[in-house]
């Protein structure tokens, strides 16, 4: 199998208090910049485990950016096809 592209996610993380942050940034072959956003807050009497919001809040971003995608490919796919296709979600 021959691997033809690839992709490289770029994510960062802010914390504030019992509050993360995350921002990831993928940028595909034709040049689009998709963008994710996610957040996480600790409950008051949870332990302070760093690597736990970020996890969270990380995912998150990843979930809104696998949304952004598969809504870019369903646009693809219909400009290609000249028809409304089946939703990717």
């Amino acid at each position: 199998m021959q691997t033809l592209v690839g992709w490289h996610v770029e994510m960062e993380f802010s914390e504030e208090g019992d509050r993360t942050r995350s921002a990831a940034m993928v940028r595909l072959g034709d040049g689009t910049e998709i963008r994710g956003h996610g957040n996480a807050q600790r409950h008051p009497s949870d332990s302070e485990q760093l690597r736990v919001g970020e996890e969270i809040a990380g995912a998150r971003a990843l979930m809104d950016m696998a949304s952004q995608l598969l809504q870019k490919a369903h646009v693809e796919i219909d400009e290609a096809s000249g028809r409304k296709s089946h939703a990717l979600m």
